[in-house]
């Protein structure tokens, strides 16, 4: 139950990544006049982006606790699951470094 759990965390997790990288990327979109608008939006999805972050690093913390301290079969498993939560926090903090990027950089235009 624990497992599908996570699965299903892991596997929102990364769907609001693809989504959000999606919206960021959509070449179709309606320009926002207004920079501070833009720079508004772009802080609270830093923010956010920053909590599943956290979020995913508490989720590693457990799992790799639960290696520590068990002596079960599924060992291979869980480290699958470790292995899936690095990579959607490489991939978080990746996104976060651009937005932090786009931020200063909207920051010094102004």
């Amino acid at each position: 139950m624990r497992l599908s759990i996570i699965i299903v965390i892991v596997v929102l997790a990364v769907g609001g990544l693809v989504i959000s990288l999606g919206l960021l990327t959509n070449q179709n979109y309606d320009e926002i006049p207004e920079i501070s608008n833009q720079y508004e939006k772009l802080e609270k999805y830093k923010n956010e982006l920053e909590k599943i972050n956290q979020y995913n690093q508490q989720i590693l913390k457990d799992l790799e606790e639960s290696i520590k301290n068990s002596d079960d079969v599924h060992l291979e498993q869980i480290n699958e699951e470790i292995a899936i939560i690095k990579q959607v926090i490489d991939d978080n903090t990746k996104e976060l470094e651009q937005i932090i990027k786009k931020l200063s950089q909207m920051e010094s235009d102004t």
